[in-house]
This record gives C-alpha cells, structure tokens and sequence, in this order.
C-alpha cells in the first residue's frame, strides 16, 4: 500500500545523478565465460518468474479508473470524454502510480504476494471565483476496482504536501489566439520590422509570425509573460532558429481573457512601456531597424549522402549472423542478457526505467532512471536572459516516437512500442524502444607475449529510445557490459535555440560573444547548460550499503627498506572516507578520488569488500552541474542541478527528486530536493 502519512515511510537508499552520462563499474575486474550458446529466442517460449510490478495500467484497469473516477464526479465536477474542453474540469492523465520500494522487495524476495496496484489520475480544475486554476493529482486504488477502491489526494510523494500546482495558462489554445488577435493592431509594424505579420500557429506562409510565449514568475501577484516573435520556420521545421528582435510582455494573470493586456514592448534594446509609445517611436525619424531573420536555404538539413568523396558508396553494417544472444519476455518487459536481467516501465513524464537490475543472479540496482532534463539559458534579451525549461514537463515519455532502422538503432535491433492513457483515450508510439547487442571496436582485454595473443571481443547491450522535446532529440542509452558494468548514456541533437542577433550599435549592449557567438545574418548562438538527472537506487550485496570516497592523494612516507640518508619517500597513497551524511558532491579535479557504494559487512574471498564505482560515462562530455548560482528564473523546481552526485537514504514518499510541475511553480515547487538532504545518516542504510 501507500503510505499517506510521510513519517511511516520505510528507508533503503538513494543515489541522484547530476549528470549526462554515468558509469557503474565493479572496482576490480571480472571475467566472464565467452561461450554462450547463440539464444533460440524467438523459438522457446521466455517468461519471467515475477511479475513486471512496475508496468503502467493495462486497457482494463484504465477503463475502469475512469469509469470510477467519473462515478465521483459530483465531487470532482468533471465533463467527461470528447465534451471536455479547456473551460471544463477533465482528465489530463492516468498511468500507474509506481508501488513503494518497500513493498516491492517483499514481493521480489518471496515474501508476499504483488503489492497492490494504483493510479494516478490528473485532473485540471478550471478557475472558479474562490480558487486559481489548478492541476491536481489524485491517486486511485487498490485495483482492479471494487468496494475497497478509492480516490485519496495523492500527496505523500510531494514534500511540499500539496498535490496540486497552479496553472498559468489553462486554455493554451484561448491564449495563443488571444495573442494573435492582441498583436494584429500592430501588423503594419511586424511587416515593416519583421517582413512578416502574425497569422497563426497553422498557418502555411513560411513568412507567417508566431509569438512564442515564456512564462515567468508571478510579479507582483501577476502571470507575467514575455513573449518573441518567430519566423514559422516550415521549411525545416527550424523555428527555434528564426528569432525576431520584437518581444512583448504580457499581463495574462486574470481568469478572464478579456482581462489580458499588453503592457510593454522591446525593440532593438529601448523598452516601450505601451503600444502607443511604440508606434510613435516606430513613427519618430531616425527610428533604427534591425537586419530581420529570414527563413532560408541555410536552415535545410545537409543531405550527408553527397559531398565530400566517397559519401556515394555504402558505409559498413553491423551485422547479427545467429540471432540475438538476449532474450524477453514481452509481456512482463523483460529482459536476460551474459548474467544481466531487468525490467523495463514506462513513464509519460520521465519515458524508460529499468527495475530489479541483477547481474550474476544478485541486484545491484533496485530502480534506474531519469527524472528531470534541465535546459537554462542566458542571454541579454527577455527571452534567452530567464529562459529555461524541465523537459518533463513535456512529456518525454510521449515523445518517444518511432525509430528509424539502421540509424537510430542496428537494422536488427529489436523494436518494441509503448502506450499510454491520456484523457480518455490510449495511444501507441510503435518501435519506439529498440534493444540491441552491440561489438565494440577495441578489445575488451588484450595481452602479448613471446607465445601468444590473448584477445577478447567487447559486445555490451543497448536499450535506446529517442525522446524529441521541442528543438532537441535526446538519445538515451542504458547500456550493459560483460565485466558487470553499466552505464546510462544521453546524446544530443536537433536545433539550437538560437537568439536574435542585433545588428545595430545600439541593440548590442553585451560585450563580443559574452552570450554565444553570430552564426547567420541576425542569428546568435546561446548559452544554456545541459543537466540531465538520473536516480539509481543502489542494492549492492544487500540493502546496506555505504558510499566511500577513496581519495588518490600525495603523501610523504619513510620506509624501514629505503637508504638511510634519504629520510623519507614523495608517493602516493588511498585514503579511504566514508561520507557519513547526505550530501552533495562533485567529480574531483585531476580524478583524484574515486566514489564506490559498497556493503561493509559482505567480503569476497580475499577480505575485500565488495560494491561498485560511481564514474563520469562517456555521453555528451564531462557530465557538468549547473553554472548559475542561485538562478532567479529557475528558484527552487531543481536544487539537485548545483552538484554532479548527491546521496540520500530513499524513502517512500520521496520517489523522484522532481516533479514535472516543477516548471510552472518553481518558487513554491511541488517536490523541492533540498528538503530530502537533511543531514540524516547514511552509512550503511542501502546505498
């Protein structure tokens, strides 16, 4: 069950990644037998000996939470299935509420029965005269549904101990049109500064102007928003790199449309605090233009195929010549790989997770997987200078779409699909996952003598999925090795999100590329920082564990071998620390230390114990943590983005270090990870 009350939780242990990429690796080296069989995957019938507790709501439950939510309606006042608008009460979401750690290891060790299963259901409350628009999360259960179902607020995961966020822009679509028809007044301005004039978010003239909105913090009790013109981009798709130079910020705090407002306008770095005052500017002589951003050839992608010599002919292929060596059960999303097993859910948020991860029959990692994509900006324009976003917020999961063989994935990957519920319906992105055994191209280990060559192929399997949020496509990889490794890997590509670039004097108030550098006429690069955060619930020999940093450092030591008249040696030496509380680190300078999760009171046959290295993996670069100190846009909605690793017992009612609300109520956030260091001790307590 689920705890409602925060202090009955049961503890384990948590680790939060800060990272892009990550490797778990044993701290000594393990060979394994490289003469499995070949699989008969596809011919023998594979099946999991538990149950994939995490899996999300199969057709059936989904149909009958909705049936009893809308039973409830009278409480909830919902408008039910295709007569639901924005004006309405409605269901945004149901997916399955993932079952507390604490029950799931009773089932996964035999002790008990499957926990039982729950929902949580969204719901988007309207704006009435005594309260905000809200979105509201609730949980509903035990499932399947009988006369001990019920719908509680679902809470106990939030440490805010709330279970609803504001919502600033309810009827998204009401408010985009409102913006059109607000900024047709100035249509002669935008087609003189601009070429172009606002016509819609579906409009097919490639010169059309979408004003794209950023949502701020509340100011002075408002909703303000700025808002930036664009270039609709439908040659390429390549919106985010046609900025315009004309921002407007809006009052849109009101319930009542027809009490937004423009209040300001910023034009080539002069502020204009009315449309008036902008008009009789534009009026005034010696008003100075900026060069526009326009849609063009450049934003086509480079067709690779032609080129530089030799792009004509047929790059090489991997190939598979005996069939996948893995094998899964599709029901239960389960997968057995050279002594690896685990699970695989599903999220609309955070997309793929892997739970129960086992190697050699023994877990090490109880829960793998995202929970958070943070992208913040800087810049000198109201748009890039408080710019940011938590991808989540978008629905990673949604947006793993399909995935293209042979370049996404190997031709003989193989592609699995995800559903999900949303409103009142259920959708598949089909081939959406692939999974894959992949050969390195250097050795897994190598070793000459006057004899002979001892050699080694390196294969490691791939779970990938591709999640487009926006301008970006983020490759996330799960990857597995034969010496017991694993490593969580994030690439990215897509568009920029570029900034306008001033042409004038004027307009150019920061120094020479103190933001990003020019890239095309009136085009800038930006500067944003990538932090990506992953959870990894550690089970290393056991449920105790304890994080050690074992330090690399200098020292100056005598020795009862060394010459007399020398004294002392300058060397080197381990100093092992155990970190005693929970707390944030970052990767040391010159790796000069190294942190490994281990379990004092299990030894392998030499007395050493055992546990395994936390490292930086090999994605996008060096895994960074947030630049900016104290981000005024960004507030509280990601505190775990100021250090690389983090540590803290797990608890049940602190399951993710953020919430996907986060990102519109970021000085008051649903789940604030600051509150979950708080000095608790963490020496063996399940790292």
């Amino acid at each position: 069950m689920f705890p409602l009350n925060k202090y009955l939780a049961a503890l384990s242990s948590l680790v939060v990644f800060t990272v892009l990429s990550i490797f778990l690796t044993p701290p000594s080296f393990s060979f394994l037998s490289f003469g499995r069989a070949p699989s008969t995957y596809g011919i023998h019938d594979f099946r999991s000996s538990k149950q994939n507790i995490w899996a999300d709501l199969s057709d059936v439950e989904f149909n009958d939470v909705l049936k009893f939510v809308y039973s409830k309606s009278d409480s909830l006042n919902l408008t039910k299935g295709a007569a639901a608008t924005p004006l309405n009460n409605r269901i945004l979401l149901v997916e399955a509420l993932t079952p507390n750690k604490s029950d799931s290891l009773q089932y996964l060790d035999g002790a008990s029965q499957p926990p039982a299963r729950w929902a949580r259901v969204t719901v988007s409350h309207v704006a009435t005269e005594e309260d905000e628009a809200m979105l509201i999360d609730y949980m509903v259960g035990p499932l399947p549904v009988d006369d001990t179902t019920q719908i509680l607020p679902l809470d106990f995961c939030y440490n805010s101990g709330r279970n609803y966020a504001r919502n600033p822009i309810p009827n998204i679509e009401g408010f985009l049109h409102w913006i059109i028809d607000s900024v047709e007044e100035i249509s002669d301005i935008t087609l003189d500064l601009l070429g172009g004039v606002p016509l819609g978010y579906n409009h097919s003239d490639a010169n059309s102007l979408m004003p794209i909105p950023r949502i701020s913090v509340v100011e002075e009790g408002r909703m303000v928003i700025w808002m930036q013109f664009y270039r609709a981009g439908l040659k390429s798709d390549a919106l985010s790199i046609l900025p315009q130079g004309l921002y407007a910020k809006l009052d849109a705090s009101s319930s009542d449309i027809s009490e937004w407002k423009i209040l300001q306008w910023y034009y080539n770095g002069i502020l204009y605090n009315s449309t008036a005052m902008f008009r009789a500017a534009w009026h005034s002589p010696g008003f100075e233009k900026l060069l526009p951003n326009i849609d063009g050839e450049w934003t086509d992608i480079e067709d690779y195929s032609h080129g530089l010599p030799g792009r004509e002919k047929l790059p090489p292929v991997m190939v598979q010549p005996a069939g996948p060596r893995y094998d899964i059960d599709h029901n239960q999303k389960f997968v057995s790989w050279m002594g690896f097993e685990f699970y695989v859910a599903f999220s609309q948020s955070t997309g793929i997770s892997l739970f129960d991860i086992k190697f050699k029959d023994e877990r090490i990692i109880y829960e793998l997987g995202m929970q958070e994509a943070l992208a913040h900006y800087a810049g000198a324009d109201p748009t890039q200078g408080a710019q940011y976003f938590l991808d989540t917020f978008f629905s990673m999961g949604v947006r793993m779409f399909e995935l293209v063989p042979g370049y996404d994935c190997p031709a003989y990957a193989t592609y699995l699909s995800t559903s999900y519920h949303a409103g009142n319906t259920t959708l598949t992105n089909k081939n959406n996952i692939c999974l894959f055994e992949y050969t390195a191209d250097h050795a897994l280990q190598r070793h000459t003598t006057a004899q002979a060559v001892s050699i080694s192929r390196s294969q490691y399997l791939v779970l990938r999925s591709v999640s487009t949020v926006g301008n970006y496509d983020y490759t996330i990889d799960y990857l597995f090795y034969l010496d017991g490794s694993i490593e969580v890997k994030v690439r990215a590509s897509g568009f920029i999100f570029g900034a306008f670039y001033g042409s004038s004097e004027h307009g150019n108030k920061t120094k020479l590329g103190e933001y990003g550098y020019r890239i095309h006429d009136a085009l800038s690069s930006s500067m944003h920082d990538h932090v990506i955060n992953f959870k990894a619930d550690l089970d290393i020999a056991g449920t105790t564990n304890t994080l050690v940093r074992v330090g690399i450092e200098p020292t100056t030591v005598s020795y009862d071998w060394d010459h007399a008249d020398r004294g002392s040696r300058n060397t080197m030496h381990l100093v092992n620390t155990p970190i005693h509380e929970e707390t944030g680190l970052d990767w040391p300078r010159n790796s000069g230390a190294i942190y490994i999760v281990l379990n004092n009171d299990s030894t392998n046959v030499w007395g050493e114990k055992r546990g395994y290295r936390i490292t930086p993996g090999t994605g996008m670069g060096t895994p960074p943590h947030l630049t900016i100190l104290n981000s005024t846009s960004l507030g509280k909605a990601a505190e775990w983005a100021g250090r690389d690793l983090w540590v803290v017992k797990h608890k049940d009612t602190e399951p993710r270090s953020a919430s996907p609300v986060n990102f519109i109520e970021p000085q008051s956030p649903l789940v604030d990870f600051a509150k979950f260091v708080d000095g608790e001790a963490i020496v063996q307590e399940d790292l």
